[in-house]
């Protein structure tokens, strides 16, 4: 059977596969659903993306679905209870960004969508890398998104983080050319309208 070439980080864990697969690099424009993808990045900072996927769920659960205003709401007097709940990323330091990461959010929402993408300039970035060694870790489009995330009040929002949130989401395609997935992101993008 022939193996369906994949970006090399992928590796063929079910989980990981489905999230390459159906999310990575496909054109995010819900402002909920773009904060959710950053707050996730913002979990997953000196941690595997895998234990994130992996706790996704029950994250989606007690986040009260990553609803900003809930969260805004109600998240100081819940994380005393998310500190106990193995089944989250339980660091006080993040479970305290999420809450104000989500009032920082509602400051600048509904213009959010709008917002992010304005950092690649409304259209999803078309990258071109043949090897995984060629994609980097930040870029000036990152390190520009991060300082305007900070001084809007966000923590966990580092240029690296916001990187990551930029293919996650994508608003940068970084499949590889050789991914299965390159060309329908590809597409996706170049049909992408804000």
């Amino acid at each position: 059977m022939v193996k369906t070439p994949r970006c090399d980080w992928c590796g063929d864990d079910p989980l990981y596969v489905a999230y390459h697969d159906h999310e990575w690099g496909v054109p995010v424009r819900d402002p909920a659903a773009l904060f959710e993808r950053l707050m996730l990045e913002g979990m997953q900072a000196g941690l595997s993306w895998y234990t994130v996927l992996k706790k996704r769920p029950r994250m989606r659960e007690q986040f009260f679905g990553f609803d900003a205003r809930a969260i805004a709401e109600h998240g100081a007097e819940a994380i005393p209870h998310w500190l106990q709940d193995a089944g989250l990323i339980r660091h006080r330091g993040k479970l305290e960004a999420l809450v104000g990461n989500a009032r920082a959010y509602l400051s600048v929402q509904p213009e959010f969508s709008q917002f992010v993408w304005s950092f690649v300039g409304a259209t999803p970035k078309q990258n071109r890398w043949r090897r995984l060694q060629q994609v980097p870790s930040q870029t000036a489009e990152s390190v520009a998104m991060s300082r305007s995330l900070r001084q809007a009040g966000f923590r966990f929002a580092g240029p690296t983080i916001c990187y990551a949130f930029m293919q996650n989401a994508g608003l940068v395609n970084d499949h590889l050319l050789s991914c299965h997935r390159y060309q329908p992101c590809h597409d996706a993008g170049s049909a992408w309208r804000l």
